[in-house]
């Protein structure tokens, strides 16, 4: 009899704990969305605008189901506006994660130590670009599941741990821009990428990770390959005393050399300038057009000049071999007009084909017009459309250009809508946007006051490539003052009201609508919400302010799969450039790096399949 109630008693408390154990798992879909509405009481609020009456999560955005939507596999939230910290058994309770995506927020605070615990299918961690503090729980490092983890700008400290060790699938392990200190463990996992970089990381980089960048190190107190031998800090100290003399002697020899090279070449430009100015005038004319082969399509015809005009031609660079005469014969085309002026294709007889922009509205004396085209002409960067050369007389004032046949981002945006139309996918949008921003960025570089001023869709030029050019720096300032600022295009933001004068930030603004642009396919003067019209920073404003949703973006970019998350940040960057006040704006350093990282990120997302992990990209967008 005692047996038996020893043997009743036993089954009793085990069917006791069975009763505790299997709610956490097997947990049903009610158990997920508990949990998730716990997250969002916590960190969301209103920004997370669910469908609370539904009785499942699984139309939720940036939530995603199991077949069957029987439990939550993948939560991704990015660039949300969630703040604060996570809080315990919410995360933690969605057992059958695979993937978890917060990274662009506002949260902070210590990482909950039972977050990963439950998490056993977790294979991608993104928490990058959030305020999270304190050490790494010791609860991922049992998540052998892991193939992903990105913890980058965060303010994360204390030793990284060797513990990583124990994921033995763990192909990229994103670190860089933290707290982190002490020496770097001996890592023997296949890692594919890898980036501690600014931290304050000490020591000697393990064998392990040798063959990893040096910039993966950057920013660190580390030495060893791929850095400088730890026992060679110092190595002017290994130096004799003839090697450090000969070095000297070698430096002054090439000092000499320069200068006299540079004395040589000033002695050139003199003897150039004593030709005297008869010799470099050139009258535009009737009687000068009639060198061309048929005056209808000649470019002095297309320019239709009347009077005699006498003014002066200027090389900037390139080393092309003509003059006015040449290009007063070649054959025209107009290409456009714009705010400055009319643009042409004008081709030489050897065929060599320029763009010239003639000028309207220009109201400067020859001096300071000259020392303005210099100033443009000195802007040498491989994502700007470079000024070749200039013409100026009292009532004609010309400026030759590279063509490019490839015309302008915005014909090729909102030009042909035909059934042959070519479609821009995401990664040539985002190469376009990148190379835009590196444009103007080096323009802002050349000083605090130094702007384009009239960033626009037209003025980015593209090659066969469709490598972006960035066009008209500086032209803005040539100008005439206008009584109201020209509000239409939708590109120029609202505290300009001198077009001549254009601030840094009111560039980041128009690159701002620009982006926009390029994200929606909608021209910023056609976007009209209602009866008043409305701009299109504030129509995408007022759609985000609802939920991101596939609202928002063009519809030949709903077409590719496993990009709306990269589509979602370069909209929230979009958003921040186009703030009504300036000083909530970023620089355009910042918004390069913002691109950068995403175009990176996202081509490593693509890269999946070498680290065996799944791409990064839904959000609950249904591809068209």
């Amino acid at each position: 009899m005692g047996k038996f109630f020893d043997s009743h008693r036993l089954f009793l408390v085990t069917a006791a704990i069975l009763l505790l154990i299997l709610p956490f798992a097997a947990p049903d879909i009610a158990s997920d969305r508990a949990a998730l509405l716990s997250l969002r009481s916590s960190v969301g609020g209103r920004l997370l605008l669910w469908n609370l009456s539904s009785t499942t999560p699984c139309s939720w955005t940036g939530v995603r189901c199991s077949p069957g939507n029987s439990a939550v596999v993948e939560l991704r939230l990015p660039g949300m506006g969630l703040s604060g910290q996570l809080p315990p058994y919410t995360i933690s309770n969605l057992t059958n994660l695979q993937t978890l995506s917060l990274r662009y927020n506002a949260l902070s605070g210590p990482l909950p130590e039972n977050l990963f615990a439950s998490l056993t299918s977790l294979r991608n961690l993104y928490l990058q670009h959030n305020f999270f503090s304190g050490q790494i729980p010791n609860s991922l490092f049992s998540l052998t599941s892991l193939v992903r983890v990105n913890l980058a700008r965060n303010n994360f400290s204390g030793p990284i741990s060797d513990s990583f060790n124990n994921l033995t699938r763990l192909g990229t392990l994103y670190l860089e821009e933290n707290h982190f200190s002490g020496p770097l463990p001996d890592l023997n996992i296949p890692l594919v990428q890898f980036n501690v970089s600014n931290n304050n990381l000490t020591g000697q980089i393990p064998k392990g990770l040798s063959n990893k960048p040096r910039n993966s190190f950057s920013g660190n107190s580390l030495c060893g390959k791929p850095l400088n031998s730890c026992g060679n800090s110092n190595p002017n100290k290994k130096l004799s005393g003839g090697a450090i003399a000969g070095i000297v002697i070698a430096s002054v020899l090439g000092f000499l050399l320069i200068l006299l090279l540079i004395l040589c070449f000033c002695r050139v430009l003199g003897k150039k300038g004593t030709k005297s100015k008869t010799e470099k005038e050139v009258e535009i004319s009737a009687e000068s057009r009639g060198g061309g082969k048929d005056d209808t399509t000649s470019f002095a015809a297309a320019m239709g000049a009347k009077e005699k005009e006498k003014g002066e031609s200027n090389v900037i660079s390139g080393g092309w071999n003509f003059d006015l005469e040449d290009l007063l014969r070649a054959s025209a085309e107009v290409l456009g007009k714009g705010a400055f002026g009319t643009a042409y294709k004008a081709v030489m007889e050897t065929g060599l084909a320029v763009a010239v922009k003639r000028l309207r509205d220009v109201n400067l004396g020859e001096r300071e017009f000259r020392e303005k085209m210099e100033e443009i002409g000195r802007l040498d960067h491989e994502n700007l459309v470079p000024l070749r050369g200039y013409y100026y007389n009292r009532d004609e004032k010309l400026l030759v250009y590279d063509y490019l046949p490839m015309g302008s981002l915005s014909a090729l945006l909102h030009g042909n809508k035909g059934a042959s139309r070519t479609p821009l996918n995401w990664e040539t949008r985002a190469a376009i946007a990148l190379g835009a921003a590196r444009g103007i960025s080096y323009i802002h570089s050349q000083g605090p006051s130094i702007s384009h001023g009239s960033i626009k869709s037209s003025n980015i030029l593209l090659t066969k490539s469709y490598e972006p050019r960035v066009s008209d720096a500086g032209l803005a300032h040539l100008s005439g003052p206008t009584s109201t600022p020209n509000r239409v295009a939708g590109y120029r933001a609202p505290e300009v009201t001198d077009p001549r004068k254009v601030s840094q930030k009111a560039d980041v603004y128009s690159f701002g609508v620009l982006l926009l642009e390029l994200l929606t396919g909608k021209a910023p003067s056609h976007s009209l919400l209602n009866e008043e019209g409305v701009d299109l920073p504030r129509w995408v404003q007022s759609v985000v302010r609802e939920e991101w949703t596939a609202e928002v973006f063009d519809l030949e970019l709903l077409r590719y799969q496993n990009v709306e998350e990269d589509m979602v940040q370069l909209l929230q960057l979009a958003v921040d450039c186009t703030e009504m006040y300036p000083d909530r704006r970023p620089t355009m350093v910042e918004v390069c790096g913002k691109i950068e990282e995403l175009c990176r990120w996202s081509l490593e997302d693509r890269s999946g399949d070498i680290v065996g992990g799944d791409d990064e990209g839904h959000l609950g967008l249904s591809p068209i």
